[in-house]
């Protein structure tokens, strides 16, 4: 088990960003720490917030090493798509020229409308999707 002293101002900051930050991965570690300062043992804080112990080990280096500023740095990128490049285009072409609604009826999807807006979007971009992925 890691051991730390935890001031009173982080405890505070902890409780006030576990709700409060606009991401929630970050809120996540908040309420980690929090329950920790709170002498919670880890297993119930991982139970609590659903995170592995390996996971709450790294929120705890990361604390000891940077402070709680550290907790709000998020080490990842989002995988952006290919079809970012052409949002505009795509937007304007079907805000112009709608398809048909796709209703679902007994589950199943308005299968032409959905497979006309596949082939508009693969003939503007020359990005091939699913049907699945353009619903």
């Amino acid at each position: 088990m890691i051991a730390i002293d935890f001031t009173e101002e982080d405890v505070e900051a902890f409780d006030y960003e576990r709700y409060h930050h606009p991401h929630p991965r970050v809120q996540r570690k908040m309420e980690a720490l929090w329950l920790k300062s709170q002498g919670l043992p880890h297993h119930q804080i991982t139970r609590l917030t659903g995170i592995s112990p390996n996971t709450l080990r790294a929120y705890l280096r990361q604390y000891q090493t940077g402070g709680i500023d550290a907790l709000k740095h998020l080490n990842y990128t989002p995988q952006e798509s290919e079809l970012m490049a052409h949002q505009t285009t795509i937007e304007d072409y079907f805000r112009a020229n709608p398809v048909a609604t796709i209703k679902r009826v007994d589950n199943e999807c308005d299968s032409k409308s959905l497979k006309e807006a596949v082939a508009k979007i693969y003939e503007l971009t020359g990005i091939q999707r699913s049907e699945s992925r353009v619903r």
